[in-house]
Parts: C-alpha cells; sequence; structure tokens
C-alpha cells in the first residue's frame, strides 16, 4: 500500500536542507551502486558490509542502510530485466525463423502466422532477425558475466540531454530535472521502533523530522541531530489506516522527492498489509452471491441465490475512464464504493450476441479488467468481501444476461463460477 501528500508551506531554509541532504546522500548512493555493480556475481554478505560500514562514515548506520539495499534492489531488478529481456528476444527469434521458412504470401491458419506478404518484406525480417541474435548474444554474455546496465536517474532523462531543442527544454532546467532524480531521500521503516521509522519520521500529528546524515549535523534543529519540518502533512487517502500503524510503531517506509517541473515537494508513505482471510465457499454461498459484469463504462451487477438464479433487478455503477489518469483511478474507486455498499461478492461474465465479433474484440479491449481486480486486491480487508471471480468480460450497454426464457430453478449453483480467495 502506497499514498501520497504534498509537504506545503515549506520555509526556504527547509527547502535548502531537503536539496541538501538529498544532494549528498544521492552521491553516496551513486558510488554505492557503482561498488555494487563492479561486484557483480562476487557480491557476498561480508561485501555487503563492507560497503555499509564506508557509507556509515559519510551518512548514519541507517541510512547506509537504506542505501545499500537500494542498491542491491537496484543491481536484483535490472537482472529480472534482463532475463525478461532474453525471453523477448527468444519469442521473436522464434516467430521469425518460422516465418521465414513458409513460402511468400503464405496465409496462416488456425493462429499460426504465415508466411511474409512480399519478398521485400521477407529480406527485411531477414535483416531483422541477425540483428536480434546479435543483440541476444551480448545480452546472454553480459548476464553470464554478472554485469547490468543501470542510470540513475533514468536512462530517457539521460538521452534527453542531447535533444533539448527538440524537447522544448532548456539546459537548466533539464539539469534541475536530473538532480533531483537522482536525490536519495527514502527509508525503509522498521517495527518497534518509534513511528516505526527513525530515520523519516513522521508523527501521528503530521510532524516531518529527518535524520541528518553526519557532514550536515550542524543544521539540526531538534535533539539527536534531527531537522524538523515547518509544514505538517496529512494523508487525505489511507490517512486513518496510516496513522493506526505509526501509532502502533508498525513498519512505514517514506521518500521525499521533488517535482521539478511545479516546483512542489511530495512524501509518500507505503506498508505491506496483512493478507485478507479466506472465507470458505459454503460461507460465501450461504446468503447467494451477486454476478458482476466489467463493462468498458459501467459496472452491471445482478443478486443470485444460491442456486444461481437472478433475484429482483439488475444495478448499474457507471464510470467515466476519460481524462487524466488521477480521474481515471478516482472513478474506478467510486464505483467499487457504490459497488461495495451494495453487495459483497463478485462474478463477471460476457456476451458477444450484441455487437458482433470485429467489434466485440474493440470493446473488450477497452474494459478495465486488470486495474478493477487491482484496485479489488488493494481494497482493505473490513468490506468483508469473500471472493472474488473473472471470467470475461460485457461489452458497454450490455446487461447481464440470463438467456432468452428464464432461468430453471433446479440450477444447484452459480453458472461458470469458481470461488477465488481475494
Amino acid at each position: 500500500m502506497s499514498v501520497r501528500t504534498r509537504l506545503k508551506d515549506l520555509t526556504a531554509a527547509d527547502e535548502e536542507v531537503l536539496r541538501l541532504v538529498g544532494a549528498h546522500l544521492g552521491s553516496l548512493a551513486s558510488r554505492d551502486l557503482k561498488a555494487r555493480c563492479g561486484d557483480g556475481l562476487g557480491h557476498s554478505a561480508r561485501r555487503w558490509a563492507e560497503r555499509k560500514r564506508e557509507l556509515t562514515a559519510g551518512s548514519s548506520s541507517r541510512w547506509a542502510g537504506a542505501i545499500t539495499k537500494a542498491s542491491h534492489d537496484q543491481w536484483a531488478l535490472a537482472r529480472r530485466s534482463q532475463t525478461s529481456h532474453i525471453t523477448t528476444l527468444d519469442a521473436a527469434i522464434t516467430t521469425i525463423n518460422g516465418r521465414l521458412a513458409l513460402p511468400v504470401g503464405q496465409k496462416g491458419a488456425q493462429g499460426v502466422p504465415g508466411g511474409y506478404r512480399s519478398a521485400a518484406e521477407w529480406f527485411g525480417k531477414s535483416r531483422r532477425l541477425t540483428v536480434l541474435r546479435q543483440r541476444r548474444e551480448q545480452v546472454v554474455a553480459d548476464r553470464a558475466e554478472g554485469r547490468v546496465r543501470i542510470v540513475r536517474g533514468g536512462k530517457s532523462l539521460a538521452r534527453g540531454r542531447h535533444q533539448l531543442e527538440a524537447a522544448g527544454v532548456s539546459e537548466q532546467e533539464w539539469r534541475g530535472r536530473w538532480e533531483a532524480a537522482r536525490w536519495f531521500l527514502s527509508a525503509d521503516g522498521e517495527t518497534g521502533k518509534r513511528y516505526g521509522n527513525e530515520t523519516l519520521r513522521i508523527t501521528p500529528d503530521g510532524q516531518v523530522s529527518i535524520k541528518l546524515p553526519t557532514p550536515l549535523a550542524g543544521l539540526a534543529t531538534a535533539p539527536h541531530g534531527r531537522y524538523v519540518l515547518a509544514a505538517r502533512i496529512c494523508f487525505p487517502h489511507r490517512g486513518e489506516e496510516w496513522a493506526d500503524r505509526v501509532e502502533a510503531d508498525r513498519a512505514v517506509a517514506y521518500r521525499i522527492h521533488l517535482d521539478p517541473e511545479r516546483g512542489r515537494w511530495y512524501v509518500d508513505a507505503s506498508w505491506q498489509r496483512t493478507p485478507a482471510r479466506a472465507i470458505p465457499l459454503e460461507a460465501a454461498l450461504a446468503c447467494g452471491v451477486v454476478g458482476v459484469d466489467t463493462n468498458a463504462d459501467h459496472l452491471a451487477a445482478w443478486h443470485l441465490n444460491v442456486h444461481g438464479d437472478p433475484i429482483g433487478r439488475p444495478r448499474r455503477f457507471p464510470y467515466d475512464l476519460t481524462g487524466t489518469a488521477s480521474h481515471r483511478d478516482a472513478q474506478l474507486r467510486h464505483a467499487l464504493t457504490r459497488l461495495l455498499h451494495w453487495t459483497r461478492h463478485l462474478t463477471d461474465a460476457k456476451t458477444r450476441e450484441k455487437h458482433g465479433r470485429r467489434h466485440l474484440r474493440q470493446v473488450v479491449h477497452g474494459i478495465p479488467t486488470g486495474r478493477l481486480k487491482a484496485a479489488w486486491s488493494r481494497w482493505p480487508p473490513n468490506t468483508q468481501s469473500p471472493w472474488w471471480r473473472s471470467t470475461r468480460p460485457t461489452p458497454a450497454g450490455g446487461e447481464p444476461s440470463t438467456g432468452s426464457n428464464p432461468p430453471a430453478q433446479h440450477h444447484t449453483r452459480p453458472a461458470a463460477t469458481r470461488p477465488q480467495a481475494s
């Protein structure tokens, strides 16, 4: 679970301290990441301890632990990306090889692609195959040697330095974004410590304090080398859940970062939630279930009894997925909230009779089934939702369909439902 809020009412001194701390720790993080990548596959727990001792002199023991862990996580992520890249290259090489072996112009059948449409396309793909094979050899060699390629601040931002005029960005603006992206102001929490984090601490009433690195300890405004920001924060989303964790001294990780384009500071809080308890199928079916269709612009729900027969009238929960990402997320949350106020059980189905095969594929492509399931998985356990089942969605404007005739009364369970713990 991750939530974000803005750091408002910061003084000039607060912003200067944040910049100094972020730049200093960012330089240490860059140096440590270089050392971690240099170790490659020969890294060990002893080497990790050595790196942490080297960083402690220029920061603190907790900051050194956060930096070394972030470097290790970044190296591991790069290794996983290499594996995924090799898998993608293998799939592309296999597909091109298969199509090159077929006669030019041969059509595909039963989901298997045919030959290429022309000799020119066949020649271009043969050249493409050579490039992919060379690229795969390089990636495989890098992985075997434990070599990864990581850019702190982002590869796209680094490449943008050579295209400032095309991007409409001045060198000073790019420099500000680059430096802000390379700052390091994040710390993992620790259960049992005061308010769940000793390095970046936020009290239940919103006071933010930072444990300063040793070279910057002279800027402290509180005991034990801490600097207290003038801003007070609150988390509008999941604020009560965050406050409960902080008051119980449970681990909460924080990250402070700057948006250079807007000139605004933000703080992110994240923590792991206890998985919801799975409810047995018998308990879920005790009072019937509710069937839900995930459509392009609405959720269509219908109450079903224990035999799978509809009860009452269907319900419709519309949402609008146009506009910004925050607007779309809010629409999904609002639709799920209204649905939860009416029911606790979900399932979905699909029909193509109304739209036809071609139009159905276009409509289904825009249905946010994955986002709805992801949002459902993040829902708090106190909603008492026992399970979620996803099959295939219904096109926009469709209603839950039970066929041309009323459902038979002798059904023993809802059709095409297989419970799955949420």
